[in-house]
């Protein structure tokens, strides 16, 4: 912690949707509550933890790098590792053996998609590969974690000089050269490409950009807006926000698909009207029109949100119907508490996915389900995140069969910053006859082009006087 002033802590646990529509739709009201800061050494100030001005117009300019044009070019990526997936899952079943650890495998499989979409490095963990920048995000992550629920490590001095302080620097020095190393060699090669075709007036073969690559070329075209530490903060923050909080959604998803045949077969059958027996991968359109596995990913952020608490630190006084919350108190939602109210969702322990049919929706109250927050502060990324949900998902069930080893009370989740399982029930995973998954080439994420009209999308955006939509 940076200073040692006593904090007022409101708890919404009332489940008062007024109160948190309040606070969570307030542009005053955006500073992140003091647990935050404890993710500065890694992420400094990007978009998950920066406030005021900064924040607005970080904001401003990284929803250009969403839209939908560029996360178009990500599905082959999602395809790609997808594929990677499932041939690990069904490896780690051969002979009827179950997986104990499925959500290692899907972390990988997350892991990858960020790298590759975010820096346009593809590090190939699920092929075993990059293990020292695996563990070193393993490291700084269940150290964070340990510092953020140890009071007495919230003292900087306290913490660098015990032995899991050291450990946090040394791998966190990893993580950092790792991106920097990334970012000059990007940006090298942008300028190399846009001096290629100033030479001899032709451009190389047309790639896909990462959303590095387009932050590298936003801060070309706009000079002072973002430096090189101004580009990783926000490359780490992706990384740190797109591979942990999917990768658990996507776990506890194939946990009750295996646990109910019925809606994974009524998924199954969503697939093949979309697929056939066709072997190909998914485009955009076909992950828009997986409204059933739509609705079974919903249910799952439902019963698990990744986010276990949403923090506000008040810098002003917020005023209420009946009374006011003074200024510097920290106000924390808790979406798991919100998720399971019988009064908004009957039996909310059960999972139902027709609970997100649109005639149930209908008449909800918009903040009684906020699985990526809510208002201005939401997040920035969550249609990339439906999408590679989606299509980790369906590609799993497009070839294999689901079987869970156990019941729903036999999970047990831990509430840290990020939900975490303690425990999760083995998986069988076993291939459906005569439905053999192949690798399908992709385009790399390597090197750019200036023919690449994506990339000239943000750029001309780039070029006006404000520097987002």
């Amino acid at each position: 912690m940076k200073n040692s002033e006593l904090l007022i802590v409101v708890v919404v646990c009332e489940l008062n949707i007024y109160i948190l529509q309040v606070l969570l739709s307030s542009v005053q009201h955006i500073t992140k509550g003091p647990d935050y800061e404890m993710l500065e050494p890694w992420l400094n100030k990007g978009l998950l933890t920066s406030t005021d001005q900064k924040w607005h117009s970080r904001r401003k300019m990284l929803t250009n790098t969403f839209h939908f044009k560029i996360l178009e070019t990500y599905v082959p990526s999602l395809n790609n590792h997808s594929r990677s997936l499932v041939k690990n899952l069904i490896n780690a079943s051969n002979n009827g053996k179950s997986i104990a650890d499925i959500d290692s495998h899907v972390t990988l499989c997350a892991l990858d998609i960020v790298c590759e979409t975010i820096m346009g490095v593809n590090l190939r963990t699920q092929e075993g590969k990059s293990t020292d920048y695996v563990k070193a995000i393993k490291n700084v992550s269940h150290i964070l974690i340990k510092r953020i629920f140890t009071f007495w490590y919230w003292n900087e001095i306290v913490f660098y000089l015990s032995s899991i302080g050291r450990e946090f620097r040394k791998s966190l020095k990893l993580l950092h050269n790792f991106t920097e190393n990334v970012i000059k060699e990007r940006r090298k090669i942008l300028e190399e490409t846009v001096e290629q075709k100033k030479t001899d007036g032709k451009a190389g073969k047309k790639q896909i950009y990462s959303f590095l690559d387009l932050l590298v070329g936003v801060s070309k075209e706009n000079p002072g807006t973002m430096t090189d530490n101004d580009i990783r903060e926000e490359v780490d923050t992706f990384l740190f926000e797109g591979h942990d909080t999917s990768s658990i959604a996507i776990t506890m998803a194939i946990i009750h698909l295996g646990l109910d045949q019925n809606i994974q077969n009524l998924v199954r059958d969503e697939l093949f009207e979309i697929f056939g027996d066709s072997d190909r991968d998914a485009t955009m359109e076909d992950l828009k029109a997986m409204t059933n596995l739509e609705r079974v990913i919903k249910e799952t952020m439902r019963l698990y949100p990744s986010v276990t608490g949403i923090t506000r630190t008040l810098k002003e006084p917020l005023h209420l119907e009946k009374y006011t919350i003074p200024s510097k108190s920290v106000m924390v939602v808790v979406p798991h508490l919100l998720h399971r109210d019988e009064n908004i969702y009957p039996n909310p322990e059960k999972f139902d996915p027709d609970r997100f049919l649109p005639e149930q929706c209908n008449g909800r109250h918009p903040y009684a389900y906020i699985p990526f927050s809510a208002g201005p502060r939401n997040c920035i990324g969550q249609k990339f995140a439906m999408y590679q949900m989606k299509t980790v998902l369906s590609t799993i069930l497009r070839y294999t069969i689901v079987e869970t080893l156990g019941t729903q009370q036999s999970i047990v989740i831990s509430t840290q910053l990020i939900m975490r399982a303690d425990y999760l029930p083995s998986v069988k995973i076993t291939p459906i006859p005569n439905k053999s998954i192949t690798s399908h080439t992709h385009l790399q994420i390597n090197q750019p082009s200036s023919e690449c009209k994506v990339y000239e999308f943000v750029i001309s955006i780039a070029r006006q006087k404000k520097p987002y939509l």
